[in-house]
């Protein structure tokens, strides 16, 4: 959501950005503070096969979890380089729009009209951005930052392709900043030869010759999986659903069996990039009713943490009775309040 820049911000919540920088900062520290208070009490629990089936065992048969399929998918990704000619021509365009708007074109226009970028295409280009913020390419970055306000950068290259930039707004290492985004065609000759890449790197991964993970670390341009060895990452890591994966990788999935490499495949990421991949089926679960056989860690660390939360409850009751705690009147008739804090005084006016 958006509310219009710093100042309109500022109206809306009654303080100022710094005053609000500075209130989350307090916030985070006592987060932080109470985190690491917990992990020391909990530093020494630990739990048994056991314990784990006793937790199990007490669950209600109707009340035990269902499974869908559940699969560790790893892959290789190349990101076929567009020849030099079209790269050129994606300059030259970019070249031309700078030249119209410094001429007295809106940008934002322009942007909406011939953007690449769908995450800012609609909105004129526009993106808040922080220097200090990890998420964004380098290169982008620093080129946004050495601008001034209202000035356009000349072409600038990024892992995404080739931008224009401009400056609209900064204050400090805030800013807010519009781009033009043009990604050179990749055509089928450029796919054909990384599948021919991807196609070799296969045959050495089934002969042996090469692991997976030192295929993945030597030639897969997916920064995102290069930290996961490979691994397609869900909602609970590195296993995911169905649900989690594109439509078409799980069609070229359902031909796979455990262990099986495919063959390279064309694809187009979320971001319109087109790439080729390689996919392996590294296990792969049936739908089922929740069991200790197959889904004892998911019990485990649901057991341990039910145990950690005794031992944090138990300290609280063994420490309350030694601290001096005020309630506001307004929380005072709340049972659970009153069960917690049985010696809790009320606050009064002036504290």
């Amino acid at each position: 959501m958006e509310f219009g820049g710093k100042e309109a911000v500022e109206q809306v919540a009654g303080r100022t950005i710094f005053q609000m920088k500075e209130d989350f900062r307090q916030s985070v520290k006592e987060r932080r503070l109470a985190d690491a208070m917990r992990a020391k009490i909990v530093e020494n629990v630990k739990i048994t096969p056991q314990e784990v089936k006793a937790y199990f065992d007490k669950v209600p048969k109707d009340s035990l979890r269902f499974y869908e399929t559940e699969l560790t998918v790893g892959q290789i990704i190349l990101f076929p380089k567009a020849g030099r000619d079209l790269e050129k021509f994606a300059i030259d365009e970019l070249n031309d729009y700078k030249k119209q708007i410094e001429s007295g074109k809106s940008f934002e226009n322009y942007a909406r009209l011939y953007s690449e970028d769908p995450g800012s295409k609609q909105n004129g280009g526009r993106y808040e951005i922080n220097k200090n913020e990890k998420q964004w390419d380098p290169d982008f970055k620093n080129a946004a930052f050495r601008l001034k306000e209202g000035q356009v950068s000349s072409v600038v290259k990024s892992k995404f392709g080739y931008h224009i930039i401009q400056m609209v707004s900064r204050n400090g290492d805030d800013a807010v900043i519009r781009h033009i985004l043009r990604i050179p065609e990749v055509t089928q000759t450029e796919i054909d030869q990384s599948k021919s890449k991807l196609d070799s790197i296969r045959s050495r991964l089934i002969a042996g010759t090469l692991s997976f993970g030192e295929a993945v670390d030597k030639y897969s341009e997916d920064e995102g999986s290069k930290f996961t060895a490979g691994l397609i990452s869900g909602a609970s890591g590195t296993t995911v659903t169905i649900d989690e994966l594109d439509k078409d990788l799980v069609k070229d999935l359902n031909k796979l069996q455990v262990g099986e490499y495919s063959p390279p495949l064309s694809y187009t990421d979320p971001s319109g990039k087109k790439g080729v991949r390689l996919v392996v089926v590294q296990s792969k679960t049936e739908p089922h009713r929740e069991n200790l056989k197959d889904d004892y860690n998911k019990i485990a660390q649901r057991a341990i943490e039910e145990k950690r939360n005794i031992a944090v409850e138990k300290w609280f009751k063994t420490k309350l009775p030694t601290y001096y705690v005020m309630v506001d009147p307004e929380y005072t008739a709340c049972e659970s309040i009153r069960n917690t804090f049985p010696n809790t005084a009320p606050k009064t006016a002036g504290q």
